[in-house]
């Protein structure tokens, strides 16, 4: 058996910002309550310090098993600060399989591709909220009840980050103009953030058959990404009446709803 080994370099996050001035009902989500970023397992010291004095109390890591096995909690692991794992993907393959193989390549006739469009990714979004309602439920939970900051991510800060991020905006009221706004800042900064979870990720795509340069060269990119989170919304609002409707069968309390909202507000 043959033993990949990454070499990973510590870097300043790519796509980390507290969400704190999105317009919720009452008025604005206030700072210092929730931080959404990319992969903070990877990040030095001196960056995990400044989150700590800045009042991050608790970490929900929504990546998969095998992310987490390649690089730990990292630096983190040495301060104070909860820590808890709730993967919305059994492993990247499952993500995977919920997009797409490019027909156009015949079984032999060589490596199949990969054609991804934004309504794809809206909606394994969607599917994404209906197998993991659970940890989702349990995340918002976290959330309510930290005594101070809590930061979430998975690798890139975008999918899955971006998912519990609509679902933690929808519960404050935040209309979709506004989840729709706070998930496409992401593209913004995904140059970095490609930059900063090559290494980590093009070990994982190998391992599972894919090449992580090519899947890059094949998404869409003249579509504005918004389209994915309005048809993840649209998708859970024909299935569900409520995008929240899962996690509420997973056990999300109207006490946690409550909890969220009287925490949010702005002082």
């Amino acid at each position: 058996m043959t033993i990949t080994t990454v070499d990973i370099s510590l870097s300043i996050p790519a796509n980390l910002r507290d969400m704190g001035g999105i317009r919720i009902a009452g008025g604005v989500l206030r700072a210092g309550l929730v931080i959404r970023a990319d992969d903070l397992s990877t990040i030095p010291e001196e960056t995990a310090r400044d989150l700590v004095e800045g009042g991050l109390v608790s970490v929900i890591d929504l990546r998969s098993t095998d992310e987490v096995a390649l690089t730990g909690r990292g630096v983190l692991a040495g301060h104070p600060v909860a820590y808890h794992h709730l993967p919305l993907m059994a492993d990247i393959g499952q993500g995977m399989s919920g997009l797409s193989k490019d027909a156009s390549s015949s079984e032999g006739a060589g490596p199949s591709t990969f054609s991804f469009d934004h309504v794809q990714f809206g909606t394994m979004y969607a599917d994404m909220v209906e197998r993991a309602a659970p940890q989702l439920a349990s995340a918002l939970s976290i959330i309510s009840l930290a005594p101070g900051a809590t930061a979430f991510h998975c690798t890139a800060g975008r999918d899955r980050t971006g998912v519990l991020a609509s679902l933690l905006l929808h519960s404050l009221g935040a209309g979709d103009d506004d989840i729709v706004a706070d998930y496409a800042l992401t593209d913004t900064n995904m140059a970095g953030v490609h930059s900063r979870t090559h290494a980590v990720m093009s070990v994982l795509m190998t391992r599972i058959g894919f090449d992580l340069d090519d899947i890059a060269a094949s998404t869409i990119t003249n579509e504005p990404s918004d389209i994915s989170m309005i048809t993840m919304l649209a998708v859970l609002r024909e299935r569900h009446g409520d995008p929240l409707a899962p996690l509420r069968a997973a056990g999300l309390g109207d006490d946690v709803v409550a909890r969220l909202r009287e925490r949010a507000r702005a002082a």
